[in-house]
C-alpha cells in the first residue's frame, strides 16, 4: 500500500509518499507560520504522488482517548479539537492538515497517528504523577510522552545496525531536533521517556525550557503578575536555546561557542548537562544500557553535542571514536572499539513508523 504521510508541524508541513518496501517514492517540504499553509502548495505537491491508496497523519497528542492509530471520521476531528491546547504549537497544524487533505484526497482512507501512542507501553511507575488521584482520574492527567513515531524507528533500526533481535536490546533513543526527548526502549516496548502531559517536559530545546520547577510558575503567577498566556508563549516559544544563547538554532549556538561567547557556552553547557542527566535517567529504567541512539536534526549532525554528552556516560559503558563522530554521514556506529555500549546515529525516519501504523489500522478495520 502506497501511504501519504502528512506530517504538519508549527512552521513546516512535510508530506511523503512511502512504498510498501518502505521506500520514500516522493516528498517535499512546504513553508508554514503559525500552523498555517497555502492549500494550493499542497494541491501541487500531493498532485506529483502518483497512486496514493491511503493518508496517514502524524498527530502529536492522543489525549485520554486514542492510544493508537485510528481511521479519521467527524469525531475524530472534533475530539482533536478538544485537546488543541495539550499541544498548541502541534495539534492546530495537524487539524488543519487532516482537512485540507481530506478536500483535495476525499475517496482516500485516512488514518491519525499519534506520536504517543509508542509510549502507551509504559509502566504505572513511569507514567504517573504523584499529584491528587482525583486529577489523574477526572482529567486523565499521566506523562504520554511523544517523538513516538521517531524512537519507535530509531529503535528499530538500532537493532538492524547491531544485529541483535530487539528482544534482547536495551535502547536510549536520543530525539534531538527543534523539540527534543529521549526513551528508553527495552525489547523493543518504551518503558520510559521524558517528556510528559505536554511536549514540555524534560531536556532543553529551541524555544521550549524542558523541566522547570512548578513552584517558580506559581510564584511568578502570584509575585509578578505574569498570566497563564504569558507563561505558555514564555516556555514554548521564548524559553530554550533562544532564552540563553539568543538563538534557537544549535548550529549558531556550536560556531559562536567556538569564538568563546559566554551565552553560547551557558546554553550549551546547560543543553549538555540536561541531556546526560536524562540519558543515565532513561538508561537507570532498563537496569542498564546496550545501544546509544541519536536521531534528528541535531542528533545527527552536531558532533560536538554527541561527544560531550557521552564524555559524561563513560560510567555507562559509552565511548565515542573522534574521528568516526566527526565524519558520520547517514547512519553508522560511532563508537571506540573498546566500548560496551554502542552509540548510534540514525536518520529520522518517521514517515515509515506512521505508514507501517496506518497499514496495521487499515488492516485491522477490514
Amino acid at each position: 500500500m502506497r501511504v501519504l504521510v502528512v506530517n504538519a508541524g508549527s512552521s513546516s508541513l512535510k508530506v511523503s509518499l512511502v512504498g510498501g518496501d518502505d521506500a520514500e517514492l516522493a516528498s517535499r517540504e512546504l513553508e508554514a507560520s503559525s500552523g498555517r499553509f497555502k492549500t494550493s502548495e499542497l494541491d501541487a505537491a500531493i498532485r506529483e504522488m502518483d497512486d496514493v491508496e491511503a493518508v496517514g497523519h502524524r498527530v502529536v497528542h492522543g489525549g485520554r482517548r486514542y492510544s493508537s492509530s485510528v481511521p479519521i471520521d467527524a469525531r475524530v476531528v472534533a475530539y482533536l479539537r478538544t485537546i488543541t491546547d495539550l499541544a498548541p504549537l502541534h495539534m492546530p497544524a495537524a487539524i488543519a492538515g487532516i482537512l485540507a487533505v481530506r478536500k483535495l484526497l476525499p475517496r482516500v482512507p485516512a488514518v491519525a497517528c499519534f506520536d504517543t501512542s509508542f509510549h502507551s507501553t509504559m509502566p504505572a511507575a513511569a507514567a504517573t504523577y504523584a499529584i491528587p488521584e482525583a486529577w489523574r482520574r477526572r482529567h486523565g492527567i499521566k506523562r504520554y510522552g511523544f517523538h513516538g513515531f521517531s524512537h519507535a524507528y530509531s529503535a528499530r533500526r538500532a537493532s538492524e545496525l547491531v544485529g541483535r533481535p530487539p528482544s534482547r536490546l536495551r535502547v536510549v533513543t536520543c530525539h534531538l531536533g527543534s523539540g527534543a526527548s529521549l526513551a528508553a526502549v527495552e525489547r523493543g516496548r518504551s518503558v520510559d521517556t521524558t517528556m510528559g502531559f505536554t511536549p514540555l517536559e524534560g531536556l532543553v530545546m529551541a524555544t521550549r525550557s524542558g523541566s522547570v520547577d512548578p513552584g517558580l510558575m506559581l510564584w511568578l503567577q502570584a509575585h509578578q503578575a505574569v498570566t497563564e498566556r504569558e507563561l505558555l508563549q514564555a516556555l514554548d516559544g521564548r524559553s530554550g536555546l533562544l532564552a540563553l544563547a539568543g538563538t534557537k538554532d544549535m548550529r549558531e549556538v556550536l560556531e559562536r561557542r567556538s569564538k568563546k561567547d559566554e551565552r553560547a557556552r551557558l546554553a550549551f553547557d546547560v543543553y549538555i548537562h540536561r541531556l546526560r542527566a536524562c540519558i543515565a535517567s532513561m538508561a537507570s529504567a532498563m537496569n542498564g544500557l546496550d545501544a546509544l541512539v541519536f536521531t534528528g536534526g541535531v542528533g545527527e549532525n552536531a558532533a560536538p553535542v554527541r561527544s560531550e554528552a557521552a564524555a559524561g556516560l563513560r560510567f555507562l559503558g559509552v565511548a565515542l571514536d573522534a574521528r568516526l563522530n566527526a565524519r558520520i554521514k547517514g547512519d553508522g556506529d560511532v563508537s571506540a572499539g573498546d566500548a560496551e555500549v554502542r552509540t548510534l546515529v540514525v536518520h529520522a525516519r518517521e514517515d515509515i513508523e506512521v505508514a507501517r501504523d496506518v497499514r496495521r489500522a487499515l488492516h485491522e478495520r477490514g
